[in-house]
């Protein structure tokens, strides 16, 4: 076969944080698939360049939809935002070929990294992911809510910091305010939360407060929250919001 599937990742928002090697393989292909929101950050070349686009929760089908169209013959990127191996669409891709046409084996499949939400909204806060660390989405689309309750009780008896993806949307506003309240009961009050919405772009917010203080804020699908170890710390500054770190060393958390 000689057609080509790459899956990329665009970054959280800002086009400096695409990586050279994302845009290179956007340039190159003749085809791009992708949720439209996703796509229509991706500017608009004058060589013929086809899209195709789809609906959010359709992953399986885009997935399937770019490997047919490698088998075709087709340079095709498929598209993610933030990293497209990190809760997106290198998943689906692989997960495809293993249950489909098994010439799909035989495709050139390749994955591009990209710069995920997490990464971008720790730098925004300082380095909270600078010890152990753990990523858990609290989207139950397609898992079950008892699942997620026993990985945050994981890594709360763990004491990693998490960073939850997917904190809550108009079909499932309550998930952040229950995977709060179960952290709670397994974490200290003065915990360090961070908020942290559109991270990587210019509308970006951040608000960093404490497990015993914080209510559920005002958190969607662009927001990512990062709760932290027993480690974390907060440097207060003047005029400014807070630094906040987790030390690499147990030495330096003493």
């Amino acid at each position: 076969m000689t057609g080509s599937l790459t899956v990329v990742g665009l970054g959280p928002g800002a086009p400096e944080l695409t990586t050279p090697a994302v845009s290179m393989a956007l340039r190159e292909a003749t085809d791009l698939v992708g949720y439209d929101t996703y796509l229509a950050r991706v500017p608009e070349t004058e060589t013929g360049q086809r899209r195709h686009s789809s609906g959010n929760r359709v992953e399986t089908e885009r997935a399937r939809q770019a490997l047919q169209l490698a088998a075709e013959g087709r340079s095709v990127a498929l598209i993610s935002s933030g990293d497209p191996g990190v809760f997106a669409m290198a998943a689906a891709v692989f997960e495809a070929i293993e249950k489909g046409d098994a010439a799909w084996r035989a495709l050139d499949v390749r994955v591009q990294p990209g710069v995920t939400a997490m990464l971008a909204a720790a730098a925004h806060a300082g380095a909270p992911l600078g010890g152990d660390f753990c990523a858990i989405s609290l989207s139950d689309n397609l898992k079950a809510w008892a699942t997620i309750e026993q990985r945050l009780e994981a890594a709360a008896r763990g004491d990693f910091v998490i960073a939850l993806y997917n904190p809550a949307s108009r079909a499932r506003p309550e998930q952040l305010g229950r995977a709060l309240e179960l952290l709670r009961q397994r974490k200290a009050p003065e915990t360090v939360v961070v908020y942290v919405r559109a991270a990587g772009t210019s509308e970006m917010k951040l608000s960093v407060t404490t497990l015993g203080a914080t209510d559920q804020p005002d958190a969607d699908m662009r927001t990512l929250v990062v709760v932290g170890s027993s480690a974390t710390r907060i440097i207060p500054r003047d005029g400014a919001p807070p630094w906040v770190y987790t030390p690499r060393s147990e030495e330096a958390r003493a």
